[in-house]
């Protein structure tokens, strides 16, 4: 955990210490909440929060991203805090997780550039360069609730496990029906971190 901690300053910068309240709100009232499990607070550094920012050379200077169905905030908050060009909306369609965001961005004071949207993805109207999700879905059904709030030339990032590639071949037909390409890519959020899959949907 130090190691990733380390890793994690060397990223972040001039923001480690907004990403460092961040992982004491999901260490306490996230664990508290249910959102995490009381597991994951040796693990938030290199399994959630590097994890998350592993894709940030994927999205251009500027963009508006959606984080669909983003749960505890990931990875749309800790983009957010390493990435003050971007414009975040926080998409998340159950209550508690949605009030638990919300509080997060407040404290974070990040409330200028990153939104709170109580809905699911299939039924949010709005148009993003970039959508983000991590562990939501297999790609198939991402690619029929997602699809729809990319602009068109923007992305698709599915953050996923060592079989992003199997889902890419799973998700042929539904790819091909919308005439959609998606290729994996292997990033990391420093060049000591762990390896990082996304599945980029264009």
């Amino acid at each position: 955990m130090a190691e990733a901690r380390a890793l994690a300053e060397d990223v972040f910068g001039g923001s480690f210490e907004s990403v460092s309240h961040y992982v004491d709100i999901l260490a306490s009232r996230g664990v508290d909440w249910g959102l995490l499990g009381p597991r994951e607070g040796d693990r938030l550094w290199e399994r959630h929060i590097l994890n998350s920012v592993a894709l940030t050379s994927m999205i251009p200077t500027g963009s508006t991203v959606v984080d669909v169905g983003s749960g505890a905030g990931l990875p749309g908050v800790p983009l957010a805090i390493l990435r003050p060009d971007l414009t975040v909306v926080l998409l998340e369609p159950l209550l508690r997780r949605a009030n638990f965001l919300s509080l997060a961005v407040e404290e974070l004071h990040l409330g200028d550039r990153v939104r709170v949207v109580r809905a699911r993805a299939e039924d949010h109207a709005g148009g993003y360069d970039v959508v983000t999700c991590r562990a939501v879905a297999p790609l198939d059904r991402l690619v029929e609730w997602c699809t729809g709030l990319v602009r068109p030339g923007g992305d698709l990032l599915a953050l996923k496990g060592s079989s992003a590639e199997d889902e890419v071949v799973a998700a042929r037909s539904a790819l091909r029906r919308r005439g959609l390409s998606a290729a994996v890519r292997t990033v990391r959020a420093h060049s000591a971190a762990e390896p990082t899959y996304v599945i980029r949907v264009r």
